[in-house]
């Protein structure tokens, strides 16, 4: 069975600050899997995730060009899937060598194209709060939770902040 970790940010710092620790704790050929609507924080927690890795400079939203790259202590292989109208689109912008390599892939807008991912990611919903700066973040790992490699982060994350 698989279980989800539901948070409440705050703000964007709360959100980045919780980017951090999840590119703190990457490894190499993680997946990690965005979804929201427009606006609901996908690209400020990617910054985070890049701060985690030790990115330097700004992320920004590959939103025109598709995809990115950010070397850090792993490659961030950011991608944005908003633009593309099939998942198909997606592949052929030779997404398998980000989604099988040996950096870190962020893809945004991920429900545009589900069956292409492989079965052990980390889907990160985020959707807005009761106000302008607040957000409800759901993380559950793409397979069984005992079995899937973000255990032992989610775990964490459960241990380090104020979830709900």
């Amino acid at each position: 069975m698989t279980t989800s970790l539901h948070i409440q940010s705050t703000d964007a710092e709360f959100t980045q600050d919780l980017g951090r620790t999840i590119g703190e704790q990457a490894s190499a050929g993680d997946v990690i899997l965005l979804t929201g609507e427009l606006g609901a924080g996908k690209t400020c927690l990617t910054q985070g995730i890049a701060l985690g890795l030790g990115v330097e400079g700004y992320v920004r939203s590959p939103t025109f060009v598709l995809m990115t790259r950010h070397k850090g202590r792993l490659t961030l292989h950011h991608v944005d899937l908003y633009r593309i109208s099939s998942p198909a689109e997606a592949w052929d912008l030779g997404l398998d060598e980000q989604l099988f390599g040996e950096g870190v892939c962020v893809i945004e807008w991920a429900d545009r194209a589900t069956e292409l991912f492989p079965t052990d990611c980390l889907w990160i919903d985020l959707d807005y709060g009761q106000d302008a700066y607040s957000r409800e973040i759901t993380l559950e790992p793409g397979t069984d939770m005992e079995n899937s490699r973000f255990k032992k982060l989610l775990d964490l994350l459960a241990q380090k902040a104020p979830f709900s």
